[in-house]
Formats: C-alpha cells, structure tokens, sequence
C-alpha cells in the first residue's frame, strides 16, 4: 500500500470517482485549475476537463442551489464548500431542499447523486471565520447523511462511499489533518460503509468515542491512562448521520462508561445526542455520568485556540474522573 498524506488520498478518490462515472462533476470556488484553496482538487480539471471541474462564484447558496439542480437531474454533483465556516449562507438549501427533495416527491425524484465537501475544525491558527466544527446542525436534519474521516485511508473509502451513496451525504474533512495525517492507504478503488464506527482499541475500563481530528487527541490520552493501569476501549464513529448506535452501546455495556470528546462547543454538540441515547440503551450498566469533553461556549478564539480545544490532558483527567467516580 502507498504511503499518502490525507489530501492526497481525497484527490485519488475523486479521481476514481470520475473515471468510473462520466455523469461526475466538481464544482467550487477555486476548485480548478487553482486545485482548491488546500489543493485538494488539483489535477483534475486537466485529467477531466474544465466541463467536469469548474469553479464557481463565490456564493456557497448558488453552489448548493445549482447542486441540487444538477443532482435532481441524475448528475453526480459533488460541490466543495471552501470552509465548513461559509456553509451557512447555503443552509436553507441543504436542509429544506437536498434533505426534503426524495420525501416532498413521494420518492418520484431525488438528488441522491450529491456529495458536499467541505473542510472544518480548528488547530491552524485561521480565527473564528474558518476553524469552526459544525457538523451537530446537520445531523438534526432528516435525509442527509454527515460523514467524518479520521486519517488518509478513511478519506478515500469513505469519500468514494459518499459519492455513490443514494443520499445527499455532507463530508467534513478535518483541514488540520491534511497534509500532518499520513499512513497506508490501499491501492485503487475501495469503499468503507457509511453509518458503521469503528472499535480502534479494545479495553475493559472505559469507553472513549471521537470521530475526525480528535481521534490523535483521544489516543494520546488514553496511552496516559493505561500506563495508570485504565483500559480504554476506543470508537471512532466515523458516521454522525446515521450513527452506530449499536457498536457503542455494546462498547459501554461492556465497560460501564463512557466518554465522548468532540471539538465542537458543548451545548448543542452532537456528543449530547449520543450521551442521551446511550444512557437510554444502556442504564442500568452505567458506573458512572457520561462525561463530554469539548470546545468551549464561545465564539473560536484565534489568540486562545490551545485553551479552546479539548486536549489531550484535558481527556485524560475526565477519563481519570470517571473511572474514580
């Protein structure tokens, strides 16, 4: 297997994607010949074609809205948001029409071919216009399926996943991982299934779940712990929208607690969701409150970025809390 950094792999499944499927386009701000503001997109408008990757004015609502039209029509439209952060102004048309298009018909037409990628999180020094984590407002929202990777090999599978999914699926892709995230990623084309996380790390002791970026994060903190002599079992989730139910409560049935870490703020984060259902699914195997360990309630702060985020030291204490509760 080649060793690749993440963008790497995220450029060699779109190309995949676009050889196997002549209906594909890539459109964004930039995406062309520039190859995207991070160069995720570089190459392909010379491999495909300015007619199959174009960019776009910069109107993420246009971007969303055209999506839409060209999905509706049986194209396999994958759009880039340049940052998570400007996906809002494109809101009202993910959530009322991408999301809605196959229920509002009756099943009779959908825009199932969509795919929006979009990098997000903090950890680059970008301020609060381009280091958010948004990913919660979607998974609220019936009919669209939100999908993070956590290092090269899963953006790859993943991606192409989402492309061929039959579900607008929206891709946030961890920016600070890009080029810092490399490993083996397997040759060619392959797809890891959506909706199913992933049991990283058996152990006994404590269930710790992340997804994207944290999960560097949530592994340091659990090497911390097990020279403490706590065996942490870890679960990268992977897939928000829908999420493994399933796999975690097994996780927590099995070890009596858990711990949730997400660089999102933690009032409305999705960590709130899970904490719900799992005390729900699993409460009378509980030994302790399940613990969240996130961003904080605050707009990102670019000079206080390292006291934002929820580090690796900042886990290992709630891991130790809980298991001393």
């Amino acid at each position: 297997m080649a060793q690749m950094n993440m963008l790497h792999a995220i450029n060699e499944a779109l190309s995949i994607a676009m050889k196997a499927d002549e209906r594909m386009v890539i459109f964004g701000e930039d995406v062309g010949h520039f190859g995207g503001v991070f160069r995720a997109t570089s190459g392909l408008q010379e491999q495909y074609g300015r007619e199959r990757c174009f960019n776009t004015p910069l109107t993420e609502q246009g971007i969303a809205g055209f999506a839409n039209g060209l999905a509706s029509y049986g194209m396999t439209a994958v759009a880039e948001i340049q940052f998570a952060d400007y996906i809002f102004p494109a809101f009202d048309q993910i959530v009322n029409e991408s999301a809605k298009f196959r229920y509002r018909s009756g099943n009779q037409f959908d825009v199932g071919g969509l795919t929006f990628r979009t990098p997000y999180g903090g950890g680059i020094a970008g301020g609060h216009y381009h280091s958010q984590s948004p990913e919660a407002y979607f998974t609220q929202t019936p009919g669209l399926k939100v999908v993070v990777p956590r290092n090269p090999e899963q953006a790859k599978g993943l991606l192409l996943a989402a492309i061929r999914d039959p579900n607008p699926v929206i891709f946030f892709e961890p920016k600070r991982l890009y080029r810092a995230s490399v490993g083996e990623v397997p040759a060619g084309d392959y797809q890891i299934e959506l909706g199913k996380a992933q049991v990283v790390k058996q152990g006994r002791d404590i269930t710790v779940l992340a997804w994207g970026a944290q999960m560097e994060i949530v592994e340091k903190a659990c090497e911390r712990a097990e020279k403490e002599g706590i065996s942490c079992e870890i679960i990268d989730l992977r897939t928000l929208a829908p999420w493994d139910v399933d796999t975690v409560a097994k996780s927590v049935t099995k070890t009596g607690r858990l711990l949730i870490n997400h660089e999102a703020p933690l009032t409305g984060g999705f960590a709130g969701e899970i904490a719900a259902t799992i005390q729900q699914e699993c409460f009378l195997s509980l030994e302790s409150p399940i613990s969240r360990v996130c961003g904080l309630d605050t707009p990102y702060p670019l000079i206080h970025e390292k006291e934002y985020m929820p580090d690796e030291l900042k886990t290992f204490e709630a891991i130790k809390a809980s298991v001393a509760f």
